[in-house]
């Protein structure tokens, strides 16, 4: 790492703890690591290039923005770029950085706050995302565009949904039930199609279980319909069907899923092995996620979450 990286960390480090008095996990860390796992292990990765095309969209949406003067979109899209290429802590800074320079954005609250949640800093997450909400609050929603977009090329998310959803996501990993149900109820007042109703649905049905109101949960899983035409979201909403008893758990495994798929499926169907009693069962599910290594995505983070409890 150059020693012009290194100097950003310090400086992201000394602004971080002005903000906030929690530890930071990875300010002692080498520069080639980006975190410590909730397991004590070191989280690396290989920061790579993007593909081609979603480099080159990625930058024609940032050019776009600075010609336009829009510089937090700018901002956002440089700092996303950086993320998806692994490097998150240099993402962090550069979201740090624009929050010094525009304070009462409550998108760069809301996008540093998932970087937190990343880095497994669940504390400064949820300190960003009720930021941004009190930022957002009675203001029009705004829909947020995707790195990469989805078959349709329909953007299903926005500041509201994703803030509220990952706000959930952080008190959930905390074990933080009841915080995380009313993130997940302020989603779905505010989600507008089905992706993202599935999205909320799934998270917020486990979290009530986990907080023993079983009453409730069962009451929000009559809700979710059968044959649900999505873009997005299957993996959750297999899972769904899972819990109705609509699916069999065989017929969400295959050898064509994805990594990202896998990591969610497997969280997912070691909480319904675990809320049925197969304690065992849904543990060695959790450590095959744990072990298979793609430790930034959120059934990862779920996973490695429910082995250190």
């Amino acid at each position: 790492m150059s020693v012009i990286r290194l100097q950003i960390f310090a400086l992201l480090f000394l602004f971080l703890g002005c903000q906030n008095e929690q530890s930071i996990r990875f300010q002692d860390l080498p520069p080639e690591a980006q975190t410590i796992s909730l397991l004590g292990d070191t989280l690396e990765t290989e920061i790579d290039s993007l593909p081609e095309t979603m480099a080159a969209r990625i930058d024609s949406l940032s050019r776009l923005a600075l010609d336009e003067d829009r510089m937090i979109d700018s901002y956002i899209w440089e700092a996303r770029k950086t993320a998806y290429t692994g490097d998150y802590r240099l993402a962090l800074h550069q979201l740090s950085s624009a929050i010094i320079e525009f304070p009462e954005e409550p998108r760069l609250y809301r996008h540093r706050g998932h970087r937190y949640i990343t880095l497994r800093e669940f504390d400064l997450a949820i300190h960003d995302f009720r930021k941004a909400a009190e930022l957002f609050e009675g203001q029009e929603d705004i829909t947020e565009p995707d790195g990469l977009p989805n078959a349709q090329n329909i953007p299903l998310s926005s500041l509201q949904t994703n803030t509220w959803y990952h706000l959930g996501l952080a008190h959930y990993l905390k074990g933080e039930y009841e915080h995380a149900n009313m993130a997940y109820q302020n989603g779905l007042e505010v989600s507008n199609n089905p992706d993202m109703r599935v999205a909320f649905w799934y998270w917020y049905y486990m979290s009530l279980r986990k907080a023993g109101n079983d009453v409730q949960a069962g009451e929000l899983l009559e809700e979710v319909p059968e044959n649900l035409e999505l873009i997005e979201n299957t993996s959750y909403y297999e899972l769904l069907m899972v819990f109705k008893g609509v699916f069999d758990e065989n017929q969400l495994l295959s050898e064509d899923n994805s990594e990202l798929d896998n990591a969610t499926l497997g969280y997912g169907l070691g909480f319904w092995h675990h809320i049925n009693g197969r304690t065992e069962r849904a543990n060695e599910i959790w450590r095959q996620v744990y072990d298979a290594g793609n430790w930034a995505a959120f059934g990862f983070i779920a996973s490695e979450a429910e082995l250190a409890r």
